[in-house]
């Protein structure tokens, strides 16, 4: 399992009986005196992997308690990831290609776990960094083409009829703006011309008339895993939620865009590679040019909303941050 090893779980915590449990009552596994090797994982949240040692079991818990002064809260948080991912699994999203991850349990007094199945596979991460980093282009068209296929068939799935609501996205990018003056990466002519570009996109037609879909809600490359072929599984839906699919698409090129910019300087470096993730996701729909167009003219919207919120990260150096805001300015200024 990746991560740091930090040693076995005692056999007196409570978490040694959970953890027990979930491999007899879940997964099928019968060990009359299960032994649990421990890895912290890498994540926003508190996340440790779990290898029982005899039979090689394995299962992910994620911790919302640190995040939380109140347990309640926190136990809150675990119960909608938990009822998200059962959401999206009835969708038939389980097993190959497209799966998303079972939830196993959670538990309020242990610091508001949520125990999910490990899944194996090569990160989103991974992929771009061998394109950015290794120049193994290749590789990243093969998993851009399977991601693609896995987000338009999550996305057609839960199509729900109701027209999209673009105001919760224009009342997320003030809080996204929001938050940038309050950590001085902008100034107020900034937060005056990306007020004025938002309501040039809140005017175009096109913003407001697709249908609803269950979004992943957090589509990073830390999110998706990749297995054979064109297998992929999404993890972390914490954040799932209704509204318009290119949240998650445009999500998925401005990460894309950012990578790119951060590893090899030049933003048009990513282009090649956000058509082709564009392409593909419009194949699955039955006018794949007509697709593309509505596509192509909404989502720089939403990687533009992508760099104002990497931008604001603390780990993002001053200059780095600055030509992030620029390039989110040149891609509103598409609607201008």
């Amino acid at each position: 399992m990746k991560g740091k090893y930090v040693g076995y779980v005692a056999g007196h915590d409570p978490l040694q009986n959970f953890l027990s449990g979930i491999i007899r009552d879940h997964l099928g596994v019968s060990e009359p005196q299960p032994a649990f090797r421990v890895f912290r994982l890498s994540g926003s949240n508190e996340v440790y992997g779990y290898e029982e040692s005899s039979s090689g079991t394995k299962i992910i818990c994620k911790f919302y308690g640190p995040r939380f002064t109140d347990l309640d809260k926190a136990a809150w948080m675990a119960r909608q990831e938990y009822e998200c991912l059962q959401t999206l699994r009835r969708y038939n999203l389980v097993g190959s290609p497209h799966h998303v991850i079972r939830p196993l349990g959670l538990n309020r007094d242990l610091n508001g776990v949520l125990a999910v199945e490990h899944y194996s596979g090569e990160e989103f991460s991974h992929a771009i960094a061998r394109a950015t980093q290794d120049h193994d282009e290749g590789h990243l068209y093969w998993r851009l083409r399977a991601l693609a296929y896995f987000l338009a068939t999550q996305h057609n799935r839960t199509a729900n009829g109701v027209s999209v609501d673009f105001e919760p996205d224009c009342r997320y990018f003030d809080t996204v703006v929001g938050r940038l003056k309050k950590a001085h990466r902008i100034g107020q002519d900034d937060i005056d011309e990306l007020s004025r570009l938002r309501d040039r996109w809140r005017d175009r037609p096109e913003m407001w008339q697709d249908q609803q879909v269950w979004l992943h809600g957090d589509a990073t490359p830390a999110n998706f895993l990749f297995g054979r072929g064109m297998d992929v599984a999404a993890i972390d839906l914490e954040r799932m939620k209704r509204g318009d699919r290119m949240f998650d698409v445009g999500r998925v090129a401005g990460e894309l865009q950012h990578a790119f910019m951060r590893d090899t300087g030049d933003w048009r470096c990513a282009e090649p590679f956000i058509g082709h993730f564009l392409w593909e996701y419009s194949c699955h729909f039955p006018d794949r040019e007509q697709a593309f167009e509505s596509i192509t003219s909404r989502v720089p919207f939403y990687m533009a909303l992508n760099m104002l919120r990497i931008a604001r990260n603390d780990y993002i150096g001053r200059d780095y941050g600055r030509r992030l805001v620029s390039r989110a300015k040149k891609l509103l200024r598409v609607a201008a």
